[in-house]
Formats: structure tokens, C-alpha cells, sequence
């Protein structure tokens, strides 16, 4: 999942980073209003915000308004002081998906980002699933035919971003910008090596990432009989 935080403390960001990375989500990090207005005005598409308040430039509720008034639906969760409720208030009239009181555990911060994210894609229940793969939101990991797959974050965001939208294409810069932080150095094709990888992990199992060309990638499922010749494309 690719999260826009939005966050102007240093020590809190880092945090948030670190731990939002260890999970398998994707982050980029806007410290100030400017900044994240920049990022959701590019071409990434992000899954959900979450959106400080007290920003050095102005108050966070400007970009949360700003984001609905030119028809931006991406979920936003709101991070406010301790029973601040006209923020609160003002919020919800804004347009704000959740929020979530300062201080808070990351546990609790990651469920309802995957509740948010959920939601916006219509989907009620926290398991997702292609035949025997299946994403756990609450555990944040995936099995497959029961057993635990062990992927890396990379291949942790690919296949969350293929396994939300099986059975249709994920265009190869969209699928890019799902794994990679706009930081990072890789190159475009670099999202190759992942699906290589993760096509490894999904031999022999009755799922596979195929390429639809001139469209992208997908996650389908196969018959069983099928699976173990399943090509590598």
C-alpha cells in the first residue's frame, strides 16, 4: 500500500517511516502542507494520507480541503491532539476518513489505514484472496495454500497492489510507484526483478502474475491441474 504521512516532526516521522516500511506498506514522507500538496499533485496515486495538523506552514485541514474540493477521494486519516474534538468536528465536515489521537501504537495506526483502504476499493471483509493466496489485514501477511509466504517489502507491496485488483491489469508505473518510495534510485524496470521474484514464490501454487502487454500485470488464478506449468510471464 502506497501512504502519503504527512507529519512535520522529525523524531515522529522517522518512527512512522520505519515502522510503516517494516510492515509492508510504501511511504513517502511530506514534512510540511507545500510539500505533501506537491506529492498529491503528481502522477503517484497513493492508497491513503495520513495527515498531521499542526504543520509549520499551515494547518493540515487546508490540505485535507483542498484534497476534496478538486475531487481527490484518496481516504485521509487525521492525526489530532488528545480529545480535540473541533478538530475533530471540522474534519469530518471536511471530508476526513478516520482519525486517530496522539500518542497511538502503530498497531492500531496500520489497522485502521487497512480498514480505510478496505473501504475505498468496496471491500468489508479483511481477507483478500486469489484461489490459495490470501492477505490477512490484520496480520498483515499472506498464505498461500495455508502456509505462510515469506516475501520481502518490495515483494510485499507488489503482490498487496496485484492481489487488490485480481483478475485486471496494474499498469507498470502504477505497480512501480506501489513498491518504490520516489527516493529510491531504481530504476523503471527494477519492478521486473520483483515480479521475477515473486513468480518464483508462486510456482507450483494455482496463482501466477502474467503480463498483459501494453497494459501491464496481473494476478490470476489457474486451475490446479494447470498450475504447475504456469509460464514465468
Amino acid at each position: 500500500m502506497r501512504i502519503l504521512l504527512v507529519e512535520d516532526e522529525r523524531d515522529m516521522a522517522s518512527w512512522l517511516l520505519r515502522a510503516l516500511k517494516q510492515n509492508g506498506f510504501v511511504p513517502d514522507h511530506a514534512p510540511d502542507a507545500g510539500t505533501a500538496e506537491g506529492f498529491l499533485a503528481g502522477d503517484t496515486e497513493y492508497d491513503a494520507v495520513v495527515l498531521d495538523l499542526g504543520l509549520p506552514d499551515r494547518h493540515g485541514l487546508t490540505v485535507l480541503s483542498a484534497m476534496r474540493d478538486r475531487g481527490d477521494p484518496t481516504p485521509v486519516l487525521v492525526l489530532t491532539a488528545q480529545g480535540a474534538l473541533p478538530d475533530r468536528v471540522r474534519g469530518l465536515n471536511l471530508g476526513a476518513d478516520d482519525f486517530l489521537a496522539k500518542p497511538f501504537a502503530i498497531e492500531e495506526l496500520e489497522a485502521r489505514l487497512a480498514a480505510l483502504v478496505r473501504r475505498s476499493h468496496g471491500r468489508r471483509h479483511p481477507r483478500l484472496q486469489c484461489a490459495s493466496l490470501a492477505y490477512d489485514n490484520d496480520s498483515h501477511s499472506f498464505t498461500l495454500g495455508g502456509t505462510l509466504l515469506q516475501l520481502t517489502p518490495r515483494e510485499h507491496a507488489a503482490l498487496t497492489a496485484l492481489l487488490m485488483r485480481a483478475g485486471a491489469p496494474v499498469g507498470k508505473s502504477q505497480l512501480y510507484g506501489k513498491v518504490f518510495p520516489r527516493d529510491s534510485n531504481a530504476g523503471p524496470d527494477a519492478i521486473e526483478l520483483v515480479l521475477h521474484r515473486l513468480r518464483r514464490k508462486l510456482a507450483d501454487s494455482d496463482v501466477r502474475v502474467v503480463t498483459v502487454r501494453g497494459l501491464g500485470y496481473m494476478l490470476e488464478a489457474i486451475a490446479h491441474a494447470d498450475a504447475a506449468d504456469a509460464p514465468d510471464a
